[in-house]
């Protein structure tokens, strides 16, 4: 269960003194808690990073291995407000436009990603998408995927006009693509597996 704390006047001082190993996030002086996600939601994360890093993340520009011009990061810490809203999407993504190089010597990334991606988890499905959305949208992201690994779908929104616009989706173990990544055709059951049937009795 996601634990936020009662206390909204938290610090980031209070976020650095979580215990090694708790992950978390700050958002407007309330820290929340962050369990340790079931393995659909590890394997769709990390399966579709895995997978959109190699054809996207590898190169600056086009090549054998896909179109590049990104950077597919998994769970980077982003300062949609320094030190005040602290978000760790699932996966996120910069075009190298906007970030050249990745920061080497701070966990702290101040500039807001072009696309993150949020796995849903019973415990965090209510913040990823009531909170966290409209946290995004301010902070100038212009791309969010929402997927659910229990519905095998994915969810693709775009910015435009001050609020997210559905911009499509991909469901079960369709090949889809879906922008800002529709370059490469995406077949989702790479990402959530074959579907395990129903046990009986």
């Amino acid at each position: 269960m996601v634990a936020g704390l009662k206390s909204r006047n938290k610090t980031y001082d209070d976020y650095l003194a979580l215990p090694e190993g708790v992950k978390a996030e700050l958002i407007d002086g309330e820290l929340f808690m962050c369990p340790q996600p079931k393995g659909r939601h590890i394997q769709a994360a990390s399966l579709l990073g895995a997978f959109l890093g190699s054809r996207f993340g590898l190169r600056p520009k086009p090549s054998s291995d896909g179109p590049g011009g990104w950077w597919i990061l998994f769970e980077p810490e982003c300062h949609l407000t320094l030190d005040r809203r602290v978000v760790i999407p699932d996966l996120a993504g910069w075009r190298r436009e906007r970030m050249p190089t990745v920061q080497q010597d701070d966990h702290k990334f101040r500039l807001a990603p072009d696309w993150v991606c949020e796995v849903l988890s019973p415990s965090t499905a209510s913040r990823d998408t009531i909170i966290k959305m409209p946290l995004y949208l301010e902070a100038g992201v212009q791309w969010a995927w929402i997927i659910d690994p229990v519905a095998r779908r994915v969810d693709v929104f775009k910015a435009g006009g001050g609020e997210w616009l559905h911009a499509g989706f991909g469901e079960d173990h369709g090949v889809v693509a879906l922008a800002p990544f529709d370059a490469v055709e995406l077949d989702l059951e790479t990402v959530f597996g074959e579907r395990t049937p129903p046990v009986e009795g």
